[in-house]
């Protein structure tokens, strides 16, 4: 699935990207447990493929093998992820970098795919998973990981920037510079697209990075700039 805005936003940086390089990678389906806010809904675990000139960059890598716990807690259906990168042309040797938004265990649950490429974490975001029941811990510490710590706003690539954003202690979110417009992955900074027409804070500091459009960790929808076009 390709997605992509239309109109140019605005930016220092000259775009070097199309905007059909951004995929979703639809890794899981989950139940959201009765602890939840969305208790009772059925959603998805997306990932994100960037197809880049100095190399592929998946920002997050989903929910992960079986797990006692997340498969009595969530009941999720996955799809695997060398195959759904298979479907959109790439492979786990193809991968440059990886960027996580946070280390929720269905964030970074495929991080093991990667061993000896740059994981890009903020440092905040790596010091609270140190906690026991913070994330999957085996998810996070695998034999070759190597977590490149990020402090704030950062550059990944030309055309690829981390800023941080609410959910987790280190939750950071994408800005992606295209010929389309800016195409900002907000993780799980907001649940859904409805939240960014529902106001409040987070809506509008994503608001603030002049998006294009936006993708979602738990929601299939595509949130896109009034007056954008669909394409």
């Amino acid at each position: 699935m390709e997605i992509a805005g239309s109109n140019p936003a605005g930016g220092t940086i000259r775009p070097m990207l199309s905007r059909n390089d951004v995929f979703v990678l639809h890794l899981a389906d989950l139940l959201f447990p009765s602890w939840h806010p969305r208790a009772g809904e059925t959603g998805p675990v997306n990932a994100f493929l960037i197809r880049h000139r100095d190399g592929d960059i998946i920002v997050d890598t989903g929910i992960g093998p079986a797990h006692q716990f997340i498969d009595k807690a969530y009941r999720p259906v996955r799809w695997p992820l060398p195959d759904v990168l298979s479907g959109v042309g790439a492979r786990p040797a193809s991968i440059s970098a990886v960027i996580n938004t946070h280390l929720h265990f269905d964030h970074c649950g495929g991080n093991s795919f990667f061993p000896g490429v740059p994981i890009f974490v903020q440092a905040a975001e790596l010091e609270a998973a140190t906690a026991a029941d913070y994330t999957i811990q085996e998810f996070v510490h695998f034999a070759g990981a190597r977590y490149k710590r990020v402090d704030g706003e950062a550059d990944i690539a030309p055309g690829i920037r981390v800023v941080p954003t609410p959910h987790t202690p280190g939750h950071q979110s994408v800005i992606i510079e295209t010929d389309g417009g800016r195409i900002v992955i907000a993780g799980q900074a907001l649940e859904t697209a409805d939240e960014m027409d529902n106001g409040g804070d987070t809506a509008a500091l994503l608001l603030s990075l002049a998006p294009a459009c936006m993708l979602f960790s738990h929601d299939d929808r595509v949130w896109r700039k009034p007056g954008q076009r669909a394409v």
